[in-house]
């Protein structure tokens, strides 16, 4: 009798069902939001080493989150892969603790003229894309590198980043990870910038980390709206910028913005405020979990 009320209330739901050609209801599946962490809100006592990564694990559980964003620089020896063994022990606490990775994250840069230091960039990527395949995260976080070049034009560079990524993408296709570039306000610091380098890598293993905080030149919910339908992660921030000016996020406009797009799954925030990190993300969680769902 529960299995058949809680059917019945699935088929009678408007948002779980539609009607199907043989005129029989069927359930479908809703939009669905999840919040995940980016580890960069415990960056001071990651890097102080007053935390290790297991701990802030366990803080996720606690805290209610079910994911985490694990940037790999908090992972010991980086920027080389950590062991199989030490990989694989974090891929059995997270099942253990019932915590899913969202993605992880390298610091690359592919800004450079010579050949051989881009060829470098996309081996650290390429090494990184094998450990967020062994760790059996979806997304690979990295970025276009550093603002720009003298003597060098934004199409000149724009050239070097898009064949890096095309090399990276098409390498990280066969190990079933995406590659997530992100809007760092570093070389990329448009909607227009980031869509067009995404367009031209032209793969779908190849999307955008959407950083709300991060478009600073333009009117930054107007440059959400134009990004979202690339994006494949999000970075959620207590804050964004009109032009210099830092101001709180506006949750209702962004999470309109997402609710209408066809975006599903992680949306991990990210604070940057100092402090203890244990208080402050439980503060800014606490504003975001309404409108999850």
């Amino acid at each position: 009798m529960q299995r058949r009320s809680a059917l019945a209330y699935l088929l009678a739901s408007p948002a779980l069902t539609r009607l199907h050609g043989n005129n029989k209801t069927i359930p479908v599946p809703s939009k669905r939001l999840k919040i995940s962490l980016n580890a960069y809100s415990f960056n001071a006592p990651l890097m102080a080493h007053t935390m290790t990564v297991e701990q802030m694990m366990d803080f996720c559980v606690e805290a209610g989150i079910e994911g985490l964003d694990l940037t790999g620089y908090y992972l010991p020896g980086y920027p080389q892969v950590p062991t199989d063994d030490y990989l694989f022990s974090l891929k059995r606490k997270l099942h253990q603790i019932g915590l899913e990775l969202s993605g992880t994250g390298c610091r690359n840069d592919f800004v450079f003229a010579n050949k051989s230091d881009r060829d470098r960039e996309i081996q650290l990527v390429k090494n990184w894309v094998d450990a967020t395949a062994k760790l059996g995260a979806p997304v690979l976080r990295v970025f276009a590198g550093k603002s720009d070049l003298p003597g060098y034009s934004w199409t000149q560079i724009s050239n070097w980043v898009v064949e890096s990524l095309i090399e990276c993408t098409e390498y990280a296709s066969k190990k079933g990870v995406i590659i997530g570039i992100q809007n760092h306000n570093d070389f990329i610091k448009t909607a227009d910038q980031v869509i067009e380098i995404i367009q031209r890598v032209n793969s779908p293993w190849c999307g955008l980390i959407l950083d709300v905080g991060s478009f600073r030149e333009k009117e930054v919910y107007a440059e959400i709206k134009k990004a979202v339908p690339f994006a494949v992660n999000w970075q959620l921030k207590e804050t964004v910028f009109s032009g210099k000016t830092e101001m709180p996020i506006d949750l209702n406009k962004t999470f309109e913005i997402i609710q209408a797009s066809n975006y599903r799954g992680y949306v991990p925030i990210e604070t940057l405020r100092k402090g203890d990190p244990t208080l402050i993300v439980p503060e800014f969680l606490a504003l975001v979990k309404p409108y999850i769902f």
